[in-house]
């Protein structure tokens, strides 16, 4: 009987386990679809409209789309520098934008200032390897984001000498799948050989 007990707690475990990324997503899919609820209402209480709401989204999905072609094609948009115009007059919000902005920017911008690299560095200390992104560089000093498993979003920053890290064929995506999983999804494991 005990032995029932510990193989089926065993496999509720499993299965605990292989549900939580579905369930992650969904309940992402399901705020998304609420604030666009959201959204809808309050644009349609405004106007008590069906055609009114439908031509405002409309609109604004095709300003997105411009926005973003804008971006892509010359790097800035019009709209969004006259938005960084008036939130750098505004203190403490403009930092706040500013380093967003920024951190945003180096997970999605085509610019290659901005470092998108993936390197190995010993950290806490010698013989301990960890991943961690290229946030910005300075002569031969490298300045690192070091993320913790399994939230990427938590972690260190830190300057090294650039002698002391070891570039990974990891991108940016590998290397959050890697730490998200805690090791278990490693696709580039053949570089644990390259590491002292």
């Amino acid at each position: 009987m005990k032995d029932l007990v510990k193989k089926l707690l065993n496999y509720f475990l499993i299965g605990v386990l292989a549900v939580i990324p579905i369930v992650i997503v969904l309940q992402i899919m399901i705020f998304v679809k609420d604030r666009v609820s959201d959204l809808f209402q309050m644009v349609y209480g405004y106007a008590d409209n069906y055609l009114y709401t439908i031509l405002v989204f409309a609109i604004s999905f095709f300003i997105l789309v411009y926005i973003g072609r804008k971006l892509v094609r010359e790097g800035r948009s019009w709209v969004i520098g006259a938005f960084d115009h008036i939130i750098d007059r505004i203190p403490l919000m403009n930092t706040l934008y500013r380093v967003l902005k920024k951190v945003i920017n180096m997970f999605t911008s085509h610019d290659r200032t901005i470092a998108k690299e993936v390197v190995y560095v010993e950290y806490p200390k010698d013989g301990v390897w960890m991943t961690a992104y290229v946030t910005n560089r300075y002569d031969d000093k490298y300045v690192l984001f070091v993320p913790t498993s399994p939230n990427p979003t938590s972690g260190f920053t830190v300057i090294v000498e650039k002698s002391k890290v070891i570039k990974s064929a990891m991108n940016i995506e590998e290397a959050s799948s890697f730490i998200i999983s805690v090791g278990v999804d490693y696709g580039k494991a053949s570089e644990m050989s390259q590491l002292p």
